[in-house]
């Protein structure tokens, strides 16, 4: 087979000078107008002289620009990528597969809430390999009751909070909407850290109970980091630690969750 820079592109590692370009680059973040040098020098540990050289490039294909005072900005191409990024975005695409790796690993149903007025739908799902079937299907609309995924919706409606409820995710509620349906639920952001939807996964209270909740509480968690990054947001800092998931035989019989 004839070489091609495709072929030869793959296994070779990346080129540090396009990495240190970029650490420049996504040293800006939500709320800045402008860093200084010493800012981004603090911010990716580059000197500064390293830093004005690759400004320079990165000012050439008007990703930041200089200001008088000598501080940088981002600069207009940022935005035009962000809306051809926003354009070819799906996220059916980013879901579906994060919904698949919460079924597959935790044996529960998985699905992703939005906000509808003052009700929450059912956007994505993925059914559980057990038995157990939950009446609610992608499309569904559910009441903004007190269930895991209508607290989310409600408590991160703006973004991330400042009160420290993000320490205590994944919600877990047992019975809330049906004496029978547990779920535990976690937010997913988006560009601006605006809330895109509730991640959750939901099951039989005799088998989704408390303890259980716990113990996948890390992959749900890790899942919703990897969709918010997906997705252009940051994960919250609860999201950023490592769990080990401890599996349990799962409860085979025969019943039916009526909601999550």
């Amino acid at each position: 087979m004839a070489k091609t820079k495709e072929n030869e592109a793959v296994g070779v590692a990346g080129v540090s000078a396009v990495e240190r370009a970029l650490e420049v680059l996504t040293a800006f973040r939500r709320g800045d107008v402008s860093l200084t040098l010493a800012e981004l020098a603090e911010r990716t540990g580059l000197v500064k002289s390293t830093i004005m050289r690759l400004a320079v490039s990165l000012q050439q294909y008007r990703l930041i620009a200089r200001l008088p005072d000598g501080s940088y900005r981002l600069d207009a191409e940022t935005l035009r990528l962000g809306m051809a990024y926003q354009q070819a975005f799906n996220l059916a695409d980013h879901v579906m597969p994060a919904l698949e790796r919460l079924a597959l690993q935790t044996g529960e149903t998985a699905a992703f809430y939005v906000r509808h007025g003052e009700e929450r739908l059912c956007l994505f799902r993925v059914e559980s390999s057990n038995r157990i079937r939950m009446h609610v299907q992608p499309g569904d609309r559910r009441p903004m009751d007190q269930s895991a995924s209508a607290q989310v919706l409600r408590l991160f409606a703006d973004g991330p909070t400042r009160t420290g409820a993000d320490a205590k995710l994944p919600l877990f509620t047992s019975g809330a909407t049906d004496p029978h349906a547990a779920s535990s639920a976690t937010p997913v952001f988006g560009m601006g850290q605006a809330l895109m939807g509730a991640l959750i996964v939901s099951g039989p209270v005799s088998r989704l109970t408390a303890e259980r909740a716990q113990e996948i509480r890390g992959v749900l968690l890790d899942e919703a980091a990897k969709l918010t990054q997906a997705c252009g947001g940051t994960p919250l800092a609860s999201s950023s630690r490592k769990f080990s998931l401890r599996r349990t035989p799962l409860n085979r019989k025969n019943q039916t969750e009526q909601a999550g």
